[in-house]
This record gives structure tokens, sequence and C-alpha cells, in this order.
């Protein structure tokens, strides 16, 4: 028999601690087969417990297989309880993961919304009203492409503010444009695994096409977007683009760089990935025209609710040629079933009743103010300092002339409390911009954009 204690300060029971104790000796063989236990009021008596306590773990261990009761014999470990090898219970140790928080440092991450200004009355009061008034439909399985409500919303909404053209039949709803881009280079894969992607890139997208087994071919990328001669001589699956606000560099793809890359995809008879994930933010002039509402037979359109409201709804939505439908619906079935209905209803009202438009109204106030704030703090603390990309979305890129920005220096930014990011990182071609690091300010206060840059700029003076 093996030895039983009884912890009396634990949160767990007394029946459910000599359970757990006798279970464990059998399953890790210091119990064998045909032991006899000893009786509930012996066991009762050693451990100072009632006899009904024990014999409430008893019953419990003999009504799940453990145990047996012999008539006028006592009670036994049953047959067949002896598993053939030893489960080692002990958890290998892994690194602890390090608290952004306790770090303490001003990280200038781009593509962090500024979430503290979500409207969560609004929204709280919309789930609240569709919760209470929907019908009980609502609550079951839907459709994998989507609630009608909300595409049929993003049909008028997208048509008004990015000129694409499309059917509510078009567009499916995703789990952000990380599952959309999964599942498209999934789709368009299966015969040709090649994608011409703009270079640099963000790591994410890169990381979602090789997890898909696709072999990525670099396009270099100015401050103008993709260079269209640069493309392939070969057909490629897709070409991957982000037109509108180039991520890193920051450019925004001329009409007649956009045309030929329409003309390149009719000639060889493949498709633009058009990822528009920030392009609501312009603070100079008239946001530029999606390419998808040129040539919406040759793009598939992908865009997203994370940066304009929070990652944490994880909606976004992919529209596709007509000819697409029918594989996607297939393949996003067989990933989620279906995106939350709940959310997707509060969002179609959220558009359709004009609070998503008053809601990109204030933001693009407040990212125009940091933005400005940002490039302020940048001319008054480096000199030569040169900034990249168009007066959109919510990051830039600074060069800094004779700065190499290597994973080494990066670490020591790091450790003196900023965190920026070096565009070399988002490159598949290396050496082209070691002096280069995105700086995005979304999520930051006007004052920790001020603070992040005076930190740099010492940190940087150090190294002189």
């Amino acid at each position: 028999m093996i030895f039983i204690t009884i912890d009396r300060s634990s949160s767990i029971s007394l029946t459910q601690q000599i359970y757990d104790q006798v279970r464990n000796g059998i399953l890790e063989k210091q119990l064998k087969e045909g032991d006899r236990l000893a009786s509930s009021r012996e066991l009762a008596s050693s451990i100072g417990v009632s006899r009904n306590i024990v014999l409430e773990a008893y019953e419990r261990l003999i009504a799940e297989g453990y145990l047996e009761v012999r008539p006028k014999s006592g009670t036994f470990v049953a047959r067949g309880t002896s598993l053939s090898f030893t489960e080692n219970t002990r958890r290998k140790e892994t690194p602890k993961k390090i608290d952004a928080n306790k770090k303490r440092y001003i990280d200038f991450k781009a593509g962090n919304p500024a979430i503290d200004y979500f409207p969560r009355k609004k929204w709280a009061q919309l789930t609240k009203e569709i919760c209470l008034h929907s019908s009980e439909a609502v609550f079951g399985y839907g459709e994998a492409s989507g609630m009608k409500e909300l595409k049929n919303a993003l049909v008028d909404y997208l048509k008004r503010v990015r000129g694409v053209q499309c059917r509510a039949e078009q567009i499916f709803i995703t789990s952000g444009a990380t599952q959309g881009l999964k599942l498209i280079t999934e789709m368009l894969g299966r015969g040709n695994k090649t994608i011409a992607v703009e270079d640099p890139v963000t790591d994410e997208m890169r990381n979602i096409f090789t997890f898909s087994n696709g072999q990525i071919i670099p396009v270099p990328v100015d401050e103008n977007g993709i260079d269209p001669s640069g493309l392939p001589k070969q057909s490629p699956s897709f070409v991957f683009v982000i037109p509108s606000h180039q991520f890193p560099l920051g450019g925004i793809l001329s009409i007649q760089r956009r045309l030929q890359l329409i003309e390149y995809a009719k000639k060889m008879d493949c498709y633009i990935v058009e990822d528009d994930y920030d392009s609501e933010f312009t603070y100079e002039g008239a946001p530029v025209p999606s390419i998808q509402g040129i040539a919406p037979n040759h793009v598939i359109y992908v865009g997203t609710f994370s940066k304009i409201l929070s990652p944490g709804l994880r909606i976004g939505y992919v529209i596709l040629p007509e000819e697409l439908i029918s594989d996607f619906e297939q393949l996003k079935w067989f990933s989620d079933r279906h995106t939350s209905s709940l959310e997707q209803l509060v969002l179609a009202r959220f558009i359709r009743e004009g609070y998503l438009d008053r809601h990109v109204r204030k933001m693009k106030k407040i990212y125009k103010e940091k933005r400005e704030r940002l490039v302020l703090a940048i001319q008054q603390n480096f000199e030569y300092a040169t900034i990249i990309g168009k007066s959109a979305g919510m990051h830039l890129v600074v060069e800094i002339p004779d700065t190499d920005f290597h994973s080494t220096f990066i670490h020591k930014i790091e450790e003196n409390g900023v965190k920026v990011y070096p565009i070399e990182q988002y490159s598949l071609v290396k050496g082209k911009h070691k002096s280069r690091i995105v700086m995005g300010y979304g999520g930051l206060s006007l004052d920790q954009i001020e603070k992040g840059v005076r930190l740099l700029r010492e940190i940087l003076d150090t190294e002189k």
C-alpha cells in the first residue's frame, strides 16, 4: 500500500486528495494489479479523516474501474489498470517569456493602433441590442462566407471609400487578413508554388507564404512601391503588393505602375493580391483608389479592421474574382466553419449607421498629430536624418546616414529603453537598407514619441 498524506490547508478536498494519490499510484505502478488496499476503516484511522471520506474516494475509484471489491476478501487493484510504460509527468523547463511591460521600453512597432480610442460604449451598446433582439438563427451555424448584413455593408462602404467594384457574393469574411492570405496562398499554390513578393515586405506576410510552402521571388521596391520591371519572367501563382501604403517603405504605387502591374497579370494569367491594410489613414491629399477597382477580374483584394478598430476583433475580408468563389468557400469552411456571427452583425451596424466613418475621421486627426510630432522630434534630434514614405498610415521610415542598424546594435538600443525595427529585418535581399529603421506611432502617446526619439539620439551619440 502506498503512503497517503493529507494537506488540510489545500483547497483540494480530502476525498480528491485520497483519490488522486491512489489513482496515480496505480498508473505509476507503485500499486500493482491484484494488490490489496487497506480497508476504508484502517485508512481513515491512519490518516485521521472520517471513514465516509475514504469510502467516497474508494467508490469513485471502483466506479471508474481502478479498484474491485472481492466479497469477504477486501478491495484490490483491478486487472488491466497498469500502463505498459510510465508517463513522465515532469514538464520540461521552458524559457521564461519576457514581459514586455516589465521591460518598460518605448516600442515603435508599426501597425499598432491606438486601442485606447476603441469605441467601447457604442460597440457594447450595439452588441447588447443585437444579442437581445436578433433571431435564434444568429446563434447557430452561419455561412462560411460570412453574414450577408456585413457583406452588403462592405459593398457600399468599400465602393465609396476605396473604389472597390464587387457583389456581396464575392466577399468572404475572415479571421483577420492573416487567415485570408493563408487561404489564398493555399488555393492558388496548388499548381504553382511561386509567389512574387515585394522586397522588403512585412515578415508576417513572408512567414504566411513560406509556411504554405510558397517559393518566394523577391521584387525590388523603392519609395514609389513595387517596380514592375523586376517581376519574374515566368508566371507566378500571384503577385503580392501593398499599393496604398507599402510596408515598410511607405510608398504609394503610381497609376503608371498600377497599370503595368495589371498588364503583367493579364499577360501571365496570374492574380494580383492587393493588401489594403491602412489605406483609410491618408493625411495629405485624397487616398488613391484600389487596384481592384480598375481590374476586378485580376485582383484579389484583402482588407482588415485590425488597424482601423482593434486587432482583438479578428475580422478581415477577402474579395475574389467570380471564378475563385467556389474553391475559396470550401477552404474557408474547412478552416473554421465560419467567423463569429455576432461580431459580424455588430460591425455591420457600426458601418451602416455611420459610426465607422466618424471613428476613422477621429483617428485620422489623432494619427496625423502623432506623425507630425514624430517627424518634428526626428528633425530636432537628427540633423541629417531623412524621412521616407508618404504621409499616411501609422508608421514612417527614418534613414540615418553612416549608421548600421545591425542586430547587436538594435539589441543595445532595446536594452536602453527603445525598440525600433530595421528595414533589413523585412528584406529578402540583404544589404540595401542598413541605415533605415521603421518607426510606428499609432499606439504611442505624444510624450512617449518625444521621449523615445530623445533616447534613441542619446544611444546613437554613445556609438560615435
